[in-house]
């Protein structure tokens, strides 16, 4: 099966940097602008998170396609940090001590990142399962999850910040029924 996770497109939250996980932002027109410029490879069926940022994404690029939402897709709940940018929480010693883990602790009054990260593998998991008979899926997700499920299942296995990609890109992978194989990026 042939699976592409694709990153939803800008919001204006994106555009200054900020964590947006919980809020459910629509794109902003940067964003819906630069979705038109990029070539998607096609797919049979789209699987998406349920924030607006994704279902509208999913839209704009794959009209005539059937969206299915899974809310266990969403972005991680950033908590504290939620609405916030780096530059504002600048000096502050919960950010700073959040940084100095490397970005993978619970983040304060939000979401375990180890509780995120399989809550979205798990989901990845079930919609494949459920579309089993599919010969392409596209995700149309947040940044956060493309990385969870690659860091759990892809082969070689590499960091989950290692797959970070940018909005409106993300990567072509094959599915063999236990582990993806990157073959491209979109």
């Amino acid at each position: 099966m042939t699976v592409n996770f694709i990153r939803h497109g800008k919001t204006a939250g994106n555009l200054e940097k900020r964590y947006i996980g919980r809020t459910d932002e629509p794109l902003c027109e940067t964003g819906k602008a630069e979705l038109k410029k990029i070539s998607y490879p096609d797919c049979d069926i789209v699987i998406s998170s349920p924030m607006k940022r994704c279902t509208e994404t999913a839209e704009l690029i794959y009209p005539s396609r059937r969206t299915v939402t899974y809310n266990d897709l969403r972005e991680c709940d950033f908590g504290a940090f939620e609405g916030r940018n780096h530059i504002e929480m600048n000096g502050d010693p919960v950010y700073q001590e959040w940084l100095d883990k490397g970005g993978m602790a619970a983040f304060p009054g939000g979401e375990d990142s180890t509780v995120f990260r399989e809550r979205c593998a798990d989901c990845f998991l079930k919609a494949v399962r459920d579309n089993e008979s599919t010969d392409t899926i596209s995700f149309v997700v947040h940044g956060g999850t493309i990385m969870s499920v690659l860091e759990k299942l892809a082969v070689p296995h590499k960091e989950f910040y290692e797959y970070m990609t940018e909005n409106g890109h993300g990567y072509i992978t094959v599915f063999d029924g236990e582990k993806l194989r990157i073959t491209g990026k979109i």
